[in-house]
């Protein structure tokens, strides 16, 4: 019986977190655009627990009533950003993979590593203020579907390399997804400097382009 009542409280605060309605029309883009970016801002200037939907709504330039037609509050607005901020990262890695179908394994790690890369780092604070507010509102759904993105075009990319083929490309992909990701977030997570993502990044290049070998191996 608690099992059964403790679920259906899960699906109600689910519920209060999904956005109220999706903005369709071109006005409505912009304004929840505004929304957005106003949120990041709040969200680095004032922190997560002293971030409010008044103050985000005067940094957009709406009312908070406004606000309120397409988040119910203000966990529902955070997680949505985060939706945002991750689906912008993962088509990025998507178009880059797309770019590199057909071309050797070396070229495909360099396209993946960069673009992942290039998305997180466009924003470094923002990145990691978004890590937090995943780890303190629950947003482990928003983040697994994200991962899922990327591990599908990274896997429908290697099954088109030209100069080898693999066994299980879904646990290559899932391994090579996996170690680009970890080691970013702990870069972003301990304030590293730009000197320090660059060396990573070349060393993540290497080690993926290293371990795609190994498993090509493996499967002849």
């Amino acid at each position: 019986m608690l099992q059964f009542s403790y679920s259906h409280f899960q699906i109600g605060i689910m519920a209060t977190r999904k956005p109220r309605k999706r903005p369709s029309q071109s006005r409505s883009i912009v304004t929840v655009d505004a929304i957005f970016d106003a949120t990041i801002q709040v969200l680095l200037g004032f922190g997560l627990e002293r971030l409010t939907t008044t103050k985000v709504a005067e940094r957009a330039g709406v009312s908070v009533g406004t606000l309120y037609q397409y988040f119910p509050n203000k966990e529902a607005l955070l997680i949505a950003v985060l939706e945002r901020h991750l689906s912008r990262v993962v088509e990025v890695v998507e178009s880059a993979c797309s770019r590199a179908h057909g071309q050797p394994t070396k070229t495909m790690v360099d396209a993946v590593v960069d673009a992942f890369f290039v998305a997180k780092l466009e924003n470094k604070s923002a990145s990691r203020a978004l890590y937090a507010v995943s780890s303190e509102l629950g947003g482990e759904t928003v983040v697994s579907r994200s991962i899922a993105r990327s591990e599908r075009a990274i896997v429908d990319m290697l099954k088109s390399a030209s100069d080898c083929r693999f066994e299980n490309p879904a646990m290559v992909g899932f391994i090579a997804s996996s170690a680009v990701v970890t080691p970013v977030q702990a870069l972003l997570a301990s304030k590293a400097s730009t000197a320090e993502f660059e060396a990573v990044r070349l060393q993540l290049k290497t080690m993926i382009a290293a371990y795609l070998n190994e498993a090509r191996r493996a499967s002849n």
